[in-house]
């Protein structure tokens, strides 16, 4: 109705001034100009996907979501940058292969080569929901999972792997190197994410065949590190300390880091950031153990009728989850009784929290605390506003953060989560046009960026946040939200 108004406007016009063919010719100039525009457009936004020679990994149903989403789309920008993120981690961090005649799949995380138990489990989760669509996508996710349960029974202590015992530039660390390590930093979340993906793989595609002697192994190391690290009996075998610059890649008191009073909660030496944690029961990681346990223990009755472990994740679970509930909470003078981001069991409680997931904003993204209860609504309030010491607002955006990167440096990952938890349409449409905006003209997410200037960036090629950038929009999409999105 809007053209045919202009047009009507124009002959109107044009009537008085030179007659009907004058009017055609401006209509005819007009439409032409549009076209021109709309092309110029569409060319201005050239594909930035690796060559298809050049890709790692590719597959069919993957290319048929974005052709799908694509056509919905009529924001040109938006549709670009789905389809150069989506498939960034297919494309170029998937090593897939076949070991002992078993799929095995090593992920890197972008530009450092080497495979993060955490970032691997979330790179390659938007494309579970596919497998069912591509067989061999699902061989390359069921290789992944392998992969991931062969790490932990390496050393459930490590966070990020080599491909191979080839050593690398953190040997020297005053830890329990090996050198198919590529660091061993103990962090809770490393032990749940590849829960979180072989769950979901298994309800999604119904193959239990997974959960083998190496899966036995894997829970079984895992579920006996988390409750060493609960430190009931002591501190236990785990210590850490590196020579550095930056205080957050070591640990105080020789390597054992702050002391923790033992309530039932699970210690994390270092955060999703792969920072030093102050107060060492890190509360969104514990969190997010709790839920994991509980999918373990689902998963060892149904599949291998074992109950005695089962119970085991079972108990540990609700140890944790009880603990939470007394140790995990602080009641504040603006925003009432809030998750505090780590705790130590003796009442000291540390008010903030980082971009990087698990978090606190995050927590019903993972499934770990429902959307609606109203300590995580009030959390949340807290996150994003000036009382969190690393929230940043400036010219070109505002988020989260974190100590990682530092100061004024605003993490895509906090936008993206804020969207995920949203409940509000205007909300997730600020979010979304954040994220379109700050791309620096690449087509792609960053690590970081800084809140006044997105062209100040770290991380050119950061994978998970490619990645997750896809998973939100189509999650939109999928929520029936195309139309919000064709608003930015």
């Amino acid at each position: 109705m809007k053209k045919r108004n202009i047009g009507i406007c124009i002959i109107t016009t044009t009537l008085l001034m030179g007659g009907p063919a004058k009017a055609t010719e401006l209509i005819l100039a007009k439409d032409h100009t549009n076209v021109v525009n709309q092309a110029a457009e569409i060319a201005a936004y050239k594909s930035n996907r690796p060559p298809v020679n050049k890709r790692l990994f590719k597959s069919k149903a993957v290319e048929a979501e974005i052709i799908r989403v694509k056509k919905l789309l009529t924001n040109q920008k938006l549709a670009w940058m789905f389809e150069n993120c989506f498939p960034n981690t297919l494309e170029t961090t998937v090593h897939y292969r076949t070991t002992d005649g078993k799929p095995d799949t090593f992920v890197y995380t972008g530009d450092i080569h080497a495979m993060w138990l955490r970032d691997s489990g979330a790179q390659v989760w938007p494309y579970i929901q596919l497998a069912n669509k591509d067989p061999e996508l699902k061989k390359m996710l069921e290789g992944v999972i392998r992969r991931q349960f062969k790490c932990i029974n390496i050393d459930p202590y490590a966070n990020a792997f080599n491909d191979g015992a080839v050593g690398g530039d953190w040997m020297s660390d005053l830890t329990d190197m090996k050198p198919e390590l590529h660091e061993r930093k103990w962090e809770i979340d490393s032990l749940c994410y590849p829960l979180r993906l072989a769950y979901q793989y298994w309800k999604e595609t119904g193959d239990a065949s997974i959960f083998d002697s190496e899966w036995i192994q894997a829970i079984t190391n895992i579920l006996s590190t988390f409750k060493e690290q609960q430190r009931k009996e002591g501190v236990g075998p785990y210590k850490f300390q590196r020579k550095t610059e930056r205080a957050l890649d070591t640990l105080n008191n020789n390597g054992l880091g702050a002391p923790v009073n033992p309530v039932g909660l699970i210690v994390s030496a270092f955060r999703p950031s792969d920072d030093a944690t102050t107060l060492q029961f890190l509360v969104p990681s514990n969190f997010f153990a709790v839920s994991s346990l509980k999918k373990a223990a689902e998963i060892l009755n149904t599949v291998n009728q074992n109950a005695e472990m089962a119970k085991q994740c079972t108990d540990l679970a609700k140890e944790v989850e009880t603990a939470l509930k007394k140790y995990a909470t602080y009641n504040h003078p603006k925003y009432g009784t809030i998750y505090t981001f780590e705790v130590d069991g003796f009442g000291n409680h540390f008010l903030m929290d980082d971009a990087n997931v698990p978090s606190l904003l995050a927590m019903p993204y993972l499934g770990d605390v429902d959307i609606n209860d109203p300590i995580y609504q009030n959390t949340r309030r807290f996150v994003w506003s000036k009382d969190n010491p690393y929230f940043f607002k400036g010219k070109a955006g505002e988020g989260i953060g974190g100590p990682h990167i530092g100061y004024d440096m605003v993490w895509p990952m906090s936008i993206m989560m804020k969207a995920f938890t949203s409940q509000d349409d205007q909300e997730i449409k600020e979010c979304v046009k954040m994220l379109i905006n700050t791309d620096a003209g690449t087509g792609f997410m960053h690590e970081s960026f800084h809140k006044d200037d997105p062209n100040n960036f770290t991380r050119a090629w950061f994978a998970w946040q490619n990645t997750l950038f896809g998973e939100l929009i189509l999650k939109l999409i999928n929520e029936g939200k195309t139309d919000l999105l064709n608003s930015i």
